[in-house]
């Protein structure tokens, strides 16, 4: 029997329960959907954080606390590390010891609830140099940026996000109004322009103060979360983290590298990091979402196994009329290829639809810069998987429906 009948005899056999097919492909249906909106969201996600980090430069070196992390407890570790302080920001600004330098920009971060009045929110404040804004591609819509005095001063004065600024006063003029954080009166000087989510924080929704005032007043703290170096040219990327780390070896007394308690970065290697994070968190997220795949292919198996008793007189007839136990095989074996095809297919447009949707949401309510994206491996693993599935799960019902005997298929009542 040539496969184009096995193909049509499957495809009636399929199309003979409507309804019972399109229930049994559900739980296909709602795995492939599922795995596809978590890799497209996953994929759009990456997009915008490395979109992110590269708008800084690529001649940018970042420098975090901490060595170098290999495992979670050293991850862990770097962000409660102490290693960044004020000495080594006071000798990284020598021209001798970083001679392609052009800025240095440290700073520190953290939560803090504010009020204005009876409005009470939790933020996130950053503190830093004067030139954080540069660094970062902020701009001033109103009011002014602190200065460097205010950062020898610690003076409490702030720079709102839009986002804040709109929430708590509306459309007044707010330049002089104050607002309390921990406890302390802080003397709003300006309002940044709308940026949306930036490489480490949703700006829009920061409030940005001289870092000497956060260490003082909010974090209690002494030392630096991040530095940002600028140079002068990524020809000397190379040569500029080798000043950098011998710079800060020898303010932090450490004769053997693999003792360093500090680790340079450059934007290709946050790009990779940012890449290896979202991957593997993807990842994760559709193997989750992957365990309705196997309820599903269950189903179809249970389904099957029905079908292959309930045509048991089909079957007998077909093998009494010539066909063999490899066309049987084959025909029940595609019908259930079919059916997770199909919700594959169907799972594919669901999920792409699901995330679009998504999509347009969170370029509104979390960035513009959120692009929808649908990778094409996306779309052939949702298929493969469909098929895979067909295949495993169908296998066993088929092979019992070729084993049947056509006589006793025939007697069959």
């Amino acid at each position: 029997m040539f496969i184009r009948d096995i193909f049509t005899m499957s495809v009636k056999g399929v199309s003979i329960q409507k309804s019972r097919s399109a229930l049994t492909i559900l739980g296909i249906v709602i795995g492939i959907a599922s795995v596809i909106l978590i890799m497209s969201l996953g994929s759009s996600a990456q997009s915008l954080i490395v979109s992110q980090v590269e708008s800084l430069g690529p001649a940018n070196i970042f420098i975090l606390p901490g060595r170098e992390p290999t495992s979670v407890q050293d991850f862990a570790g770097s962000l409660l590390s102490d290693s960044l302080r004020e000495r080594d920001v006071a000798e990284l600004k020598k021209k001798e010891n970083v001679p392609h330098m052009v800025r240095i920009v440290p700073f520190v971060f953290g939560p803090a609830v504010m009020s204005y009045e009876s409005e009470v929110r939790s933020e996130t404040v950053i503190g830093g140099t004067s030139e954080l804004a540069s660094t970062f591609n902020l701009t001033v819509g109103t009011g002014d940026f602190y200065t460097d005095d205010d950062v020898l001063q610690k003076n409490q004065v702030v720079v709102l996000g839009s986002k804040i600024a709109t929430d708590l006063f509306g459309t007044q003029d707010i330049i002089g109004h104050r607002v309390h954080i921990k406890d302390r009166s802080f003397r709003v000087i300006g309002v940044m322009d709308s940026k949306g989510q930036g490489s480490f924080a949703d700006f829009d929704q920061s409030v940005l103060m001289p870092y000497s005032t956060a260490q003082q007043y909010l974090l209690g703290i002494r030392y630096f979360h991040r530095i940002i170096i600028e140079i002068d040219s990524a020809n000397y990327i190379n040569d500029s983290i080798a000043d950098i780390q011998d710079t800060l070896r020898t303010t932090h007394n450490i004769k053997d590298p693999s003792k360093d308690d500090f680790n340079v970065k450059t934007q290709a290697d946050l790009v990779k990091t940012v890449g290896s994070i979202t991957t593997v968190l993807t990842t994760l997220l559709s193997a989750v979402a992957a365990i309705s795949l196997l309820v599903g292919g269950i189903g179809i198996m249970n389904i099957m196994l029905v079908s292959v008793t309930e045509r048991t007189r089909e079957i007998g007839l077909r093998k009494a009329l010539g066909a063999t136990n490899r066309d049987v095989l084959l025909q029940f074996l595609l019908e259930a290829v079919i059916l997770t095809l199909a919700g594959g297919v169907i799972g594919i447009i669901i999920g792409a639809g699901g995330s679009l949707l998504a999509s347009i949401a969170f370029k509104s309510l979390v960035s513009s810069s959120w692009n929808f994206s649908l990778p094409f491996s996306a779309i052939l693993l949702g298929c493969g998987v469909s098929v895979i599935i067909g295949i495993i799960f169908g296998i066993y019902p088929a092979r019992s429906a070729a084993k049947k005997s056509p006589m006793e298929a025939l007697r069959y009542e």
